[in-house]
């Protein structure tokens, strides 16, 4: 059976949240997670996993099945298919898992879930998350931010066109997944306006009511 098969099959996770922290860390396309996400494992050691930068990896390696798909998908905007997020996720954590000594480990999975339907299967198959780390900002900062880094990066999606595309699908797919989480009590939400400095601020200090000492010494 493959990877894939198998996780659409499986009904109960294989880490205990005892064991492992998951945060999922979520924000509109520009609204600054990766720069958080790198402070925040700097401060706290966490190990940071973005689903993007895994699919971008997964789509230039050389015989990979799932290759063409996902440079489909990115090219226009669309969410690859979650049995392969979600696998590629696991195993990035079993391979942070296997290097601890104590087999524990906390994580911020950054961009991940982009819908529903893969906040559920990743809590039903993977691990239950603490809660959703979401940085809010308006589109019009986003875009601004966006098309600055544009100038630079070399991703194929930081153009105007591709911009937009992404708004649309993330306020449409992402955003009822906040809501979800927010039901449940289970979302910490920090205005990610202000410049960096100030962002990280207030994010520790969001995290120092939310997680155990243990966790964010």
């Amino acid at each position: 059976m493959s990877t894939i098969d198998s996780l659409k099959d499986r009904k109960t996770p294989v880490f205990s949240p005892d064991d492992v922290t998951v945060l999922f860390v979520l924000g509109g396309p520009g609204a600054g997670k990766g720069t958080q996400c790198e402070r925040l494992v700097a401060r706290y050691g966490f190990a940071h996993l973005s689903a993007g930068d895994l699919l971008r990896a997964e789509q230039d390696r050389p015989d990979s099945e799932f290759g063409d798909l996902i440079r489909h998908h990115i090219r226009n905007g669309l969410i690859v298919p979650m049995e392969v997020t979600i696998a590629l996720l696991e195993a990035a954590m079993r391979a942070v898992l296997a290097a601890s000594p104590t087999k524990k480990g906390k994580f911020l999975i950054d961009g991940f879930p982009r819908k529903l339907d893969q906040a559920i299967k990743f809590e039903e198959a993977v691990v239950p998350a603490k809660f959703v780390l979401f940085f809010d900002c308006p589109e019009d900062e986003m875009e601004r931010r966006l098309l600055e880094r544009g100038k630079t990066s070399g991703r194929e999606d930081d153009n105007a066109d591709s911009i937009r595309k992404r708004f649309r699908t993330f306020v449409e797919t992402s955003m009822p997944v906040v809501d979800y989480f927010e039901a449940q009590g289970r979302v910490v939400k920090v205005d990610a306006r202000p410049e960096p400095d100030q962002v990280f601020v207030a994010t520790q200090a969001e995290l120092a009511k939310r997680l155990s000492d243990d966790v964010v010494a």
